[in-house]
């Protein structure tokens, strides 16, 4: 598991520990990710399932991607499709994703990228591997995640932003035993490269085994933690933590997690994706690719993507329409 990594921790910054100490936050509740199947067939954990809505506010989906070790001619995508209402962060960790937009965004993400598209009013894209990786074959392992837009902001003209890995602000815990990669967001007064309409942040760290970090966490913001692989614990409890679970997490000032001190040969660390936001706290109507407030605006979504309102497929288009 690649995404973003250096030869030596220790000469990153430090998240330093707070002079007074902080309240950890509990686990609420841990969830095992269902199996599934994504676009045109792609493997995928569904990462939020079991979990109420509220708990997830501002977040609406996530899926993990992979990992999976492709054949030749085997790497799967999706086709031109419509969104509204909501942010998407593609996060690949492992392989290459092409991704293209009705408004001229897209690119290559690959290995710690990010693609991160506000649909807001309405956008149609598409994901697929490249040419030259469904003809390899190849490891691929990403995430996709939704984020929410609260009312008045669904309705703001889609917009495109690529967060190139080298972009990725990396700091470390105090021992130099975990990589905290920030995608978006401030994670202990260290800002993150991501600019979001919802204010979140979003944290891939790796854990080398019986290493802990704890992570300050604005109170206001709700907490997550998926383990992307490894083993490890997480909350002021130690809760056991393992490959495909979610961590929800109570009120509090910090986030813990720890590293079990043996890993799987395939693993060797304990990999964990880290995020929160302020909740938006309104009603949440969703349907296939929009999230909207209510039903008649899910209607209306319908109706202006069928009308062509949502954007129509560029001439130099990848994939099919």
């Amino acid at each position: 598991m690649p995404a973003v990594t250096v030869p030596d921790n220790l000469v990153l910054p430090r998240i330093e520990t707070p002079a007074a100490p902080l309240a950890i936050r509990p686990v609420k509740r841990i969830t095992d990710a269902p199996a599934g199947f994504e676009g045109e067939g792609f493997p995928v954990r569904r990462a939020f399932a079991g979990v109420p809505v509220a708990e997830l506010d501002p977040f609406i989906h996530m899926d993990q991607m992979g990992e999976v070790e492709y054949a030749p001619g085997e790497p799967k995508g999706t086709a031109w499709h419509p969104h509204r209402g909501f942010e998407t962060v593609t996060y690949m960790i492992d392989g290459t994703f092409q991704h293209q937009d009705s408004i001229g965004g897209g690119g290559l993400i690959t290995n710690g990228s990010t693609q991160w598209m506000t649909a807001g009013s309405g956008i149609l894209h598409i994901e697929r591997p490249p040419d030259q990786l469904v003809a390899s074959g190849g490891l691929f392992h990403g995430i996709q995640l939704w984020v929410n837009l609260p009312a008045a902001d669904k309705w703001l003209d889609p917009r495109y932003q690529g967060i190139e890995a080298d972009n990725v602000l990396l700091l470390t815990s105090p021992d130099g035993g975990a990589l905290v990669r920030v995608i978006a967001g401030d994670v202990a007064g260290h800002q993150g490269p991501g600019a979001t309409h919802t204010p979140i942040s979003l944290v891939h760290a790796t854990l080398e085994p019986g290493a802990e970090l704890v992570l300050p966490w604005p109170r206001p913001f709700n907490a997550l933690a998926y383990a992307l692989s490894g083993d490890g614990s997480a909350g002021s409890e130690a809760r056991p933590l393992h490959t495909g679970q979610l961590a929800v997490f109570g009120p509090g000032d910090a986030l813990a997690l720890r590293a079990d001190t043996v890993q799987e040969s395939r693993h060797p660390a304990f990999d964990v994706l880290i995020l929160g936001g302020q909740p938006i706290g309104e009603p949440v109507y969703a349907h296939g690719p929009f999230v909207m407030n209510t039903r008649a605006e899910i209607i209306q979504a319908f109706a202006d993507f069928e009308a062509g309102k949502l954007g129509s497929v560029p001439a130099d288009h990848i994939g099919n329409a």
